[in-house]
């Protein structure tokens, strides 16, 4: 008895959504949810596509607030960046897909299902 996996597609139009919206939709679809068969420990074939990543939806206040913080471990090693400066050197996408990674659980699957978002500006 063997189950064929077939691979779903989930698109999201980010046209004048917020950036948490789309991303808790993305990481949902992610991690299989959207599917009535889902089972935690098993990882869904299911690939999103997210467009118009530029028209998002995003407040000034959130812009210069908003900050990354990375620690490098050595002495004088921590980055600060807000989110202004991350989509001027990046693009938009690298917004939500910092926001994806962050809601999907961090385990042996997370790579995997990361590698099935595709974010298009």
């Amino acid at each position: 008895m063997t189950k064929e996996k077939k691979t779903t597609t989930y698109s999201i139009d980010a046209a004048g959504k917020t950036l948490g919206r789309i991303a808790s939709e993305a990481a949902k679809a992610l991690m299989g949810k959207t599917s009535a068969d889902y089972t935690p420990h098993i990882r869904s074939d299911v690939k999103v596509s997210v467009s118009n990543a530029a028209k998002m939806y995003l407040r000034e206040k959130k812009r210069a607030q908003k900050t990354y913080v990375s620690y490098s471990g050595h002495p004088g090693g921590l980055k600060r960046e807000t989110l202004s400066m991350l989509s001027a050197r990046l693009g938009k996408g690298a917004a939500i897909r910092k926001a994806v990674a962050r809601m999907i659980p961090r385990n042996t699957m997370h790579t995997a299902r990361m590698k099935n978002l595709t974010i298009t500006e």
